[in-house]
């Protein structure tokens, strides 16, 4: 299995999150929950990452903008991840 930055997880998760999951969509919500700019030198490669690893699909809008939907593997990936941080979280909280 690919190992993913967290950045590329957040990805996902904001894939999920915005009703119209095109490029400028993603910055605009990631950028509304990080303290960080996130610059099209960043986002684009890691989006084009998670499409080659089979967690997105990537299909033309427009001629210059892309969407981006999560693929089966894409959500087992996610829900497994949230299945990991809710067994790490059970341990510390009682």
């Amino acid at each position: 299995m690919f190992e993913l930055t967290g950045f590329q997880r957040d990805l996902l998760y904001c894939i999920v999150a915005v009703e119209e999951p095109y490029g400028l969509g993603i910055k605009e919500e990631l950028e509304e929950h990080s303290s960080t700019e996130i610059n099209h030198g960043r986002l684009y490669p890691n989006l084009q990452t998670l499409v080659d690893e089979g967690y997105l699909e990537k299909r033309k809008l427009d001629d210059r903008t892309n969407a981006y939907e999560l693929t089966d593997t894409g959500r087992e990936l996610l829900a497994e991840r949230q299945e990991w941080e809710a067994a790490q979280l059970s341990g510390t909280l009682d």
